[in-house]
């Protein structure tokens, strides 16, 4: 006779066991045709489980984040099911549920090609229209390895045979021929899928993600609750692709990649002036902020990553040599320690703090080759660090300090839209409980305090200390995490760091860590898809080019150019030999802001006719005026 505690505290009681769907159908008819899945005690089960206990419920539908999550889950085995039937023979590996959809590694020696996926997809339909039945059974161990081994399902038996003894082993049948190793849940039926899904592209993927093993192919889709949403999102991902900031870099000519050094950048002129730019910016913004900027080496000896714990947490992924005087040196994977050292050198006292000390540091991290991503995801990088050295007392306020110059920055480079994610302590970490404890209270106080929309994220903090993202949201709705800011109770302490307190004895400073950007080859990606490499004019790498209509026109087009550069903006004057549509046509496919058109009309009124990217207008600016106008726009504050 189960009680059933509802979310809203209510209680519905039964004279016999009930399953989720009883409960939801007991609640409204219509609750029962939405519901998709239920949480038993926080557990999430199928709406088929059997309750025979007091419990607390909760149902979810389509509108929820679980729910889409189950749709898409069962949209995958949907698809593994199709697969098998169109192409007997292939075998099945494992097919989570990602960020915006789902994918199943498969075994085929035969390469799915674009029309095995509409084929693939037109079978899915068939059984999302057939409204077969999912229905769960416990196997035992023995009998699972023994029976997926029988049927040539090498790769499933070897899943089977890594899950710990102690863990229940599941199988999900969909209909009555098809059926996988599943922790669950599921829907009740195919047909509460719906249609809104699409398969979107295959890829290579090595067995458990090692380069050593089998190579096999990923089939990605997408799922969603409903055509509208299904649209949207593919409408987004038709714009990321024309906004893709390696074709964009291309096409502007600022940077490329090759195999001589994988995952670190070649930047070109352009490419190179934007991120001076951006640095110059910063290096402003923070020095009106109290920074005070410094440079630590690059390469640094294992004892001392050793000591700060760093050995431990990325000693797989940082890159390292052996002097011929057998010394271990590493090349940093990040700038705190040596931020430390300096701090170090000299007496601190209370009276110093906070000290503030930024770095634009080049760090090194090794990323497995099938990681990499353009500007995304490189093995080498540029962290607009800075750590500020301060006192227990002083912790909350100074996080709202960071917070408020990160969201002015952010706002000054086009990106209104920011959440917050707080992360506590991982399993993996250094220091002890008391010490998190503190750390933990006093940055959630700086979140709270900022007012701004934020999200808990349970056991994702640094291995030193908790922390908070900014998430950014950029011009077709996708979130990037960007900066961060982090509370340290550990790394100054292991390194040595002290200062004189009011009472004369030394204490340990607490180490703020921050980064703005977090990596600035990363920010310039996101920056060129977000503008789609239509940058605001200040921050454009290459702002005016002159183009004088022949060459009779050519030296009042260089001086126009040396005028424009005086300002401090940026200019170039195109002297090739070719025509003037050609010239146009070339420069605004490298969206470059303003053209500048010069010839007899321009020469006599001592003016330029400007052409503004996108735009087939043209006007006719006196240039005094034009430098005085365009001067004014040429910085972050008048955007």
């Amino acid at each position: 006779m189960p009680t059933i505690t509802l979310p809203d505290g209510n209680n519905i009681k039964f004279q016999n066991e009930v399953t989720g769907l009883e409960i939801a159908e007991k609640i409204s008819k219509s609750l029962a045709k939405q519901a998709l899945i239920i949480s038993v005690n926080g557990e999430l089960k199928d709406l088929y489980h059997i309750i025979k206990k007091d419990s607390l419920i909760k149902i979810f539908t389509a509108k929820d984040p679980e729910g889409l999550e189950v749709i898409r889950h069962d949209t995958a085995h949907i698809m593994a099911m199709a697969v098998q039937e169109l192409y007997p023979g292939t075998q099945v590996t494992i097919g989570p549920v990602i960020e915006n959809g789902f994918y199943y590694d498969f075994a085929r020696k035969e390469p799915f090609t674009e029309d095995d996926l509409k084929k693939i997809e037109k079978r899915m339909s068939e059984i999302i229209d057939k409204d077969v039945k999912t229905r769960r059974e416990v196997w035992k161990r023995e009998k699972a390895i023994s029976h997926f081994k029988k049927i040539g399902e090498k790769y499933k038996a070897e899943i089977i045979e890594s899950i710990p003894n102690n863990e229940e082993l599941s199988i999900y049948h969909h209909g009555d021929t098809w059926y996988d190793l599943c922790r669950g849940p599921h829907l009740v039926s195919s047909g509460k899928i719906g249609k809104a899904f699409k398969l979107t592209k295959v890829s290579g993927a090595y067995w458990r993600g090692n380069s050593k093993n089998e190579m096999l192919q990923r089939i990605y889709g997408t799922g969603w609750a409903n055509l509208k949403d299904l649209n949207a999102y593919l409408k987004r991902i038709e714009e990321a692709e024309k906004r893709d900031h390696r074709k964009l870099g291309k096409e502007m000519d600022l940077f490329h990649f090759r195999e001589e050094s994988p995952g670190s950048v070649f930047w070109h002129e352009k490419g190179w002036a934007l991120f001076q730019k951006l640095i110059d910016y910063m290096r402003m913004k923070q020095d009106n902020a109290g920074y005070k900027e410094i440079n630590t080496p690059e390469v640094l000896d294992r004892a001392l990553w050793e000591k700060s714990g760093h050995w431990e947490k990325f000693g797989a992924n940082m890159y390292t040599s052996i002097t011929p005087d057998e010394k271990v040196f590493a090349i940093k994977p990040m700038n705190c320690p040596g931020c430390i050292e300096v701090f170090n050198q000299g007496l601190k006292s209370y009276k110093d703090l906070p000290i503030k000390m930024s770095e634009f540091g080049k760090v090194h991290r090794y990323e497995p080759s099938g990681a990499l991503h353009g500007l995304l995801r490189v093995r080498a990088f540029t962290q607009d660090d800075a750590h500020i050295f301060c006192t227990e007392d002083q912790i909350t306020k100074e996080c709202l300090i960071v917070t408020d110059l990160i969201l002015e920055i952010y706002k000054d480079l086009g990106f209104e839209n920011v959440i917050l994610k707080y992360s506590d302590r991982p399993d993996l970490r250094v220091g002890d409980d008391n010490v998190w404890d503190k750390a933990e209270t006093a940055l959630l106080e700086a979140v709270k305090a900022t007012k701004l929309e934020y999200s808990i994220n349970k056991g994702e903090g640094a291995f030193y200390g908790p922390k908070i993202e900014f998430v950014l949201r950029d011009a077709i709705g996708r979130d990037w995490q960007c900066g961060t800011l982090q509370v340290d109770f550990n790394l100054p302490g292991r390194l040595g760091a002290s200062y004189i307190d009011k009472d004369g004895q030394k204490k340990v400073p607490v180490l703020l860590h921050r980064a703005l950007f977090g990596s600035l080859e990363r920010f310039i990606g996101i920056l060129i898809e977000n503008y789609a490499g239509k940058f605001p004019f200040w921050i454009s790498p290459l702002q005016t080019v002159v183009i004088p209509i022949s060459d009779e026109f050519d030296n009042y087009a260089i001086q126009v150019s040396k005028k424009i550069k005086d300002e401090g903006i940026s200019s170039f004057v195109d002297l090739k030999k070719h025509n003037l549509n050609y010239k146009i046509r070339d420069h605004s496919h490298a969206k470059i802001p303003l053209l500048l058109i010069c010839g007899k009309k321009e020469v006599d009124s001592n003016s330029v006719t400007i052409r503004r990217l996108d735009s087939n207008k043209q006007e006719n600016m006196d240039l005094n005026l034009f430098l005085k106008t365009f001067s004014a726009l040429n910085k972050a504050s008048s955007n």
